[in-house]
Parts: structure tokens; C-alpha cells; sequence
């Protein structure tokens, strides 16, 4: 057996292939994603795959995550895995095997980023319990999955008052689109980076993010961004990965809900997600996490209005150095706070 982080060392047609047929797996394992990653700033992605006698039994693509290029973007730094690693469920061994993959990430980036972050997007079960040898910690994280099987499934799960916004707002002539243009997505990148700035609070990726999606969106191979125009303007969207016949994704979105208020953006920018995923025979529309149980979250409440089934697969998360990630803790507070006056 062998395990590598260098890509060159690899069949990129046999990784399409392992995340195609494995049970678990999803396009942010996925080649796509490494080369979105790859191309955007202040982003580095780290791959790490295992083979036996020449098959691939194993992937793990991480990404580490910086909010400035110069020295002190270290203080920013954290490694981000959404949904793996992905691991042959024929192996005798999956427990060595995951513990095998934690160690070398650790490795790889215990000095490069101050804290590691599984998203997952499945229960690990018993499986949980290398994580936690490995310094990590488990942590309760709710998310809802909405069934996209059929369009009368769809619309018998959503709320009443869902479907009449919907209605309303493509009555009152906004429209669904993919961006005809990088203009558009532009357009898009700066509602999102308004809301992210002075609501939201959190890290935005760079505009090359975007702009690197819309362009491998074009392939076919990554997802789809799907914009709301309202008089010839962009007044909100989404950013979807997809798995095909799987899986869709809500990674970014955003509406001039206040600027806009009789048509709905983000509540049309969700369901034009749920719609395609009817339409292209995608299952399954993923919110990828709506916040901590027993704590209120207001998108939550928004988000259930959906029609989704409400799953709890948690995350992981170990501190590499735990006097940098408090000073980190404390600056980031103190800039929350200041973005508020």
C-alpha cells in the first residue's frame, strides 16, 4: 500500500471514477474541486490518496484556507475537508485506514494552518472514535436534506406561504438564469460580499473564486450558478456543486431582499436550486448545515420552510496551536465588533 500527496502520482480518471461509485461520495472530493481550489487565492488545496498494488482505495482532499497572502494570513489559516475522507467500504481495515489519513494530514498541515474542520456529510458511527484519538473534537451540527426526486414531491414538502412567493415573484417578472456573462457573476460576487461584510460576519472567499466557478461551471464538471435577474439586473443567486443524479448544494446565496421585497430573492434563489436538482434528476438539495441544536437560528426557521429532512452529522474540528487559535479567537471577535460600529 501507498499513500502520497503528490497529484502526479495518481490516475485522475480512476479519482472521477472513485467518487462516482462510492456510496458516500461527493464533487468536494472530487478532481473539480481541487482545481477550483488550486486556482483561487489565498486557497491551497492538499490531496491525499492511497493505493493498493496500483488501485486507488482512498482519497481525502483538504483545503487550506487564508483571509491575506502576506505573513499574518497565518492567523487566518485553517484546513477545510467537506465530506471526506472517502475510504473503499470493502476495506477489512477501515478504521486503520482512517487513522492512517488523519495522521498524514495532521502532519502535512499541523504547521501550516491553526485548526483542521471536517464538514461531514454522512454519520461516520463508530468510526467517530479515531477522530477523537487523533485530538478531535466532535461537534453537533444540524443541516437539512430536501428531497428533489420528483417536482409533486417538492411542492407537497414546501410551505404554503413558499410556494406563493415563488409564484409571486416569477409573476412579477423575475427570472432564473445562469450567468450569460462574468459580468453577471460580478454583479452577484458584490451583493454577496455586502451581506457577508455587515451581516453574515464570516470570511468570503476571493472574487477569483467565483469567477474560477462560473468558468468550470461551463464544463459541466462542478456545479452551477443560478442567478435571480429582476429588470435587468441581478438582484440575487446561488452557487450549487453538484454530484450528478445525487447531490446539489447550497454554498453561497444571497438577495436584495430588502431592496427587492415583492419578489423574494433568496427564497427564489433557493427554490431555482431545488428546481433544478427536480429537473436534471439530481435527489437530493443539501443546505449544507442550518447552526448548533437547541440554539436559536433564525435561517433555520427559513430554511425548513423548504419541505427538508433534518440530519445531524456533526463536525470535527482539532486545534494545531492553541495559544495562536486563541489570539485568532479574540481578533476575529474584536473585528466583529468593529464592522459594527
Amino acid at each position: 500500500m501507498l499513500i502520497t500527496t503528490d497529484i502526479n502520482k495518481i490516475s485522475i480518471p480512476e479519482w472521477d471514477s472513485f467518487i462516482e461509485n462510492h456510496p458516500n461520495g461527493t464533487v468536494f472530493q472530487s478532481h473539480a474541486m481541487y482545481l477550483l481550489f488550486k486556482n483561487t487565492k489565498k486557497f491551497k488545496p492538499i490531496l491525499i490518496a492511497a493505493t493498493n498494488n496500483n488501485k486507488l482505495i482512498g482519497v481525502l482532499l483538504a483545503v487550506i484556507i487564508k483571509e491575506y497572502s502576506s505573513a499574518i494570513g497565518f492567523f487566518t489559516s485553517r484546513t477545510v475537508i467537506y465530506g471526506g475522507p472517502l475510504i473503499d467500504n470493502s476495506l477489512e481495515d477501515l478504521e486503520e485506514m482512517l487513522d492512517l489519513f488523519l495522521k498524514k494530514l495532521i502532519h502535512k498541515v499541523k504547521n501550516k494552518s491553526i485548526f483542521i474542520q471536517f464538514r461531514n456529510f454522512f454519520d461516520w458511527g463508530k468510526q467517530k472514535q479515531v477522530f477523537i484519538d487523533n485530538g478531535f473534537n466532535n461537534l453537533e451540527r444540524l443541516n437539512l436534506l430536501v428531497d428533489t426526486s420528483s417536482e409533486d414531491t417538492i411542492r407537497k414538502r414546501m410551505s404554503n406561504s413558499k410556494l406563493r412567493q415563488v409564484k409571486k415573484s416569477l409573476k412579477e417578472g423575475a427570472k432564473v438564469i445562469q450567468p450569460e456573462s462574468i459580468e453577471q457573476v460580478n454583479e452577484f460576487y458584490d451583493i454577496l460580499y455586502y451581506l457577508y461584510k455587515y451581516k453574515v460576519k464570516k470570511p468570503l472567499p476571493d472574487r477569483s473564486f467565483f469567477a474560477n466557478f462560473y468558468e468550470q461551471s461551463k464544463e459541466g464538471d462542478l456545479g452551477v450558478i443560478l442567478l435571480i435577474k429582476y429588470q435587468d439586473q441581478i438582484v440575487g443567486g446561488i452557487v450549487s456543486p453538484l454530484h450528478k443524479e445525487k447531490t446539489i448544494y447550497e454554498w453561497y446565496i444571497c438577495g436584495l431582499d430588502r431592496e427587492f421585497k415583492q419578489i423574494y430573492p433568496s427564497v427564489l434563489a433557493t427554490w431555482a436550486a431545488i428546481d433544478y436538482a427536480a429537473k436534471n434528476d439530481i435527489r437530493v438539495f443539501d443546505f449544507m448545515g442550518v447552526g448548533v441544536p437547541n440554539k436559536d437560528y433564525g435561517v433555520r426557521e427559513f430554511k425548513k420552510k423548504f419541505g427538508g429532512e433534518m440530519v445531524n452529522f456533526g463536525r470535527f474540528g482539532r486545534v494545531n496551536n492553541k495559544f495562536l487559535y486563541a489570539v485568532t479567537e479574540v481578533g476575529y471577535n474584536m473585528l466583529s465588533w468593529f464592522r459594527k460600529i
